[in-house]
């Protein structure tokens, strides 16, 4: 009879528990075992006796008595041993703490198993053992939990089955799972300040039933954006881009995203997460954000030994100008030029237009120009459309057209008796790219991932020159399907506090039947391949391995050391003779430095190249150095 009545009062308990009103989404902890929300609180078992006092009895042989390691033993009715030895308790406690701490944790088990009226009943302290007499009782299940309330998409979204609460094990875990979903769901359609409860209940035995119920509370709008700091940044570009619309429901999942949206423009610094102050069914979102130089304008001067074999050395330059958030608007428009050698020079233009009609999409534009004097021109112009997401990342859909034409005279043209590794041609393709970035700092990352890769198709038009014969187009795919592809994965590690790991893979590959040296890939230089000269290696498809380690000495200044290692398809070339290619393993090693002055940053670079295709090995001879000064404005 005490035992049927110690389950009554535990029935009318657990029923009181469940009935007893609207369950908040942020339930708390049971204790340092399993969560359990809305489980009872385990009263302690009782302490061991104390020991009478020994006022003559030596410290060291007291100390070590009561320190002294005891068994554990449980003692549970014969339908529940099985349960407890699957959860494995301790077999020996070193003192009273773990003793307490490990029934607890038990009882804590059972309950998150379903045996919601488990109980440690009494606890006897021997001089060797603990003995714990538990009671585990009847698993309880669920009868049913229906729809009250919510509406069917609300709990579809919330990964409500009707399946999944019917004649199943009632876990705690579980239902408290089910109210975050459905509360999350609530505070992402306008009502923030949602509970979610179970009405209707009813108990059978060991069966629960009941019906899910939400209070939705009062419907909040966004108010306004606040900025607090030195940001020179529009509210109108931010609410667009952030989605955070004057009006329209409040969302948590956009708050929460603001961040890290915030974090990949390169113009401000978030001092902290934003803040929400709610009045008046209302909700104004405070930004804190600081104006950041992002202005960039670079001259880099390089030193490289003279190709053809005469003595002395060769400048190559590389300018770069990119205004970014232009009137506050976030547009951003870039400009660099760069000349390889003495016979080759490029040319890249971009714009950037966010915000588009009002939308969170992008649109930009680039074009790209390369010469090589008296062989070929190639224009690369390209337009894109990007949506930036927080969680997903950035998807881009772009279209390009690139297209080459020879620079060589008519008389040249004319004596040719084999077509030249150059041809008048023209790809249009088309394709998607994405990219996610989640770094700590754009420029100067100490820790973080970021990963783009690109993919598109497109055809190939090789189109004949009126100055070269006929004939020597014969055996010429003149239109053909071409593919492109390419990836780049960074990773930072922080190593103690002011060390950084660096491991980068980068890699491009075009794929056609028949490639010409104007269609290729340039490899090598400081932004590529360090060791070796600009655009040294013409490739169809290669991959770079990067490991760099680098050691802070401020805020914007380090020192580093780097290893490259590249695969790639080499090809080779003659004015009289078709290219030839073979596969090659170049590496590059070296060092440098970065640090801050008055007029910006200043970068000095030293590296030395191998490669067996170029017959080239380590040399102080064959070495490249590069410096150069970046100023942030």
């Amino acid at each position: 009879m005490a035992r049927l009545a110690t389950l009554f009062l535990r029935g009318c308990w657990l029923v009181l528990l469940l009935g007893a009103g609207l369950a908040r989404a942020q339930t708390p902890d049971a204790g340092p075992g399993v969560a359990v929300p809305n489980a009872p609180g385990l009263a302690s078992p009782p302490l061991p006796p104390r020991a009478s006092p020994a006022p003559m009895a030596p410290a060291g042989p007291a100390a070590r008595q009561l320190s002294r390691t005891r068994s554990l033993k449980i003692d549970v009715e014969p339908a529940g041993r099985a349960l407890v030895r699957r959860l494995h308790p301790r077999a020996t406690v070193p003192d009273s703490l773990t003793a307490l701490r490990t029934v607890r944790e038990l009882v804590l088990a059972l309950q998150a198993d379903a045996y919601l009226t488990a109980s440690a009943d009494e606890l006897h302290w021997g001089r060797d053992t603990v003995r714990v007499r538990l009671y585990v009782g009847e698993q309880f299940r669920w009868a049913y939990l229906h729809n009250g309330n919510l509406g069917d998409g609300l709990l579809t979204r919330a990964g409500y089955r009707e399946k999944f609460f019917r004649r199943t094990p009632w876990h705690p875990a579980d239902w408290a799972a089910l109210q975050e979903r459905v509360l999350t769901e609530a505070e992402n359609q306008g009502y923030p300040f949602a509970t979610v409860g179970i009405d209707s209940l009813r108990m059978s035995g060991r069966d629960i039933a009941g019906r899910v119920v939400l209070k939705r509370g009062p419907a909040v709008y966004f108010d306004s954006l606040q900025i607090v700091g030195s940001s020179k940044t529009k509210k109108r570009f931010l609410t667009k881009y952030l989605q955070l619309t004057p009006g329209q429901p409040y969302s948590q999942q956009r708050v929460a995203a603001a961040a890290a949206l915030l974090r990949q423009l390169p113009y401000v610094r978030l001092r902290a997460e934003p803040e929400v102050r709610f009045a008046k069914n209302r909700a104004r979102v405070y930004l804190l954000l600081d104006e950041r130089p992002s202005n960039q304008f670079d001259a880099i001067v390089g030193l490289l030994p003279n190709s053809n074999g005469a003595s002395g050395v060769q400048f190559t330059g590389d300018v770069t100008i990119n205004l970014r958030n232009l009137r506050g608007g976030g547009k951003q428009v870039g400009l660099q030029w760069r000349k390889t050698d003495a016979t080759s020079q490029l040319l890249d233009a971009s714009y950037l237009h966010p915000n588009i009609f009002g939308t969170p999409l992008e649109v930009g534009g680039t074009f790209n120009l390369y010469k090589q004097t008296g062989n070929y021109l190639t224009i690369r112009p390209r337009l894109q459309v990007s949506y930036p997401t927080a969680r997903a990342g950035r998807l881009t859909f772009f279209a390009e057209q690139r297209s080459s034409r020879l620079l060589l005279d008519s008389a040249a043209y004319a004596q040719l008796g084999t077509l030249p590794n150059y041809v008048d041609s023209e790809y249009n393709s088309y394709g998607l790219g994405y990219s996610r970035a989640n770094l700590d700092d754009l420029y100067f990352p100490h820790r973080g991932l970021f990963l783009s890769a690109q993919g598109g198709v497109g055809t190939k038009t090789i189109r004949r020159n009126a100055s070269i014969n006929e004939a020597l187009y014969d055996g010429v795919a003149l239109r053909s399907t071409q593919y492109s592809f390419s990836g780049r994965a960074e990773r930072y590690w922080a190593l103690g506090r002011q060390g950084v790991l660096l491991v980068r893979a980068r890699g491009e590959g075009l794929f056609n039947q028949q490639f010409f040296l104007n269609d290729l890939f340039r490899l090598g230089g400081l932004n590529s391949l360090r060791g070796f000269q600009e655009n040294q290696f013409y490739t169809n498809a290669y991959g770079v391995g990067t490991i760099e380690l680098r050691q802070f000495t401020g805020p914007e200044g380090y020192v580093f050391v780097f290893a490259d290692q590249a695969v790639l398809q080499a090809y080779t070339f003659t004015t009289t003779q078709r290219s030839t290619h073979a596969l090659d393993s170049p590496t590059g090693l070296g060092a440098g430095l970065s640090f801050r002055t008055a007029a910006g940053l200043f970068q000095f670079v030293y590296s030395v190249g191998r490669s067996e295709f170029l017959n080239t090995t380590f040399s102080l001879t064959n070495s490249k150095i590069h410096f150069g000064l970046t100023s942030r404005f």
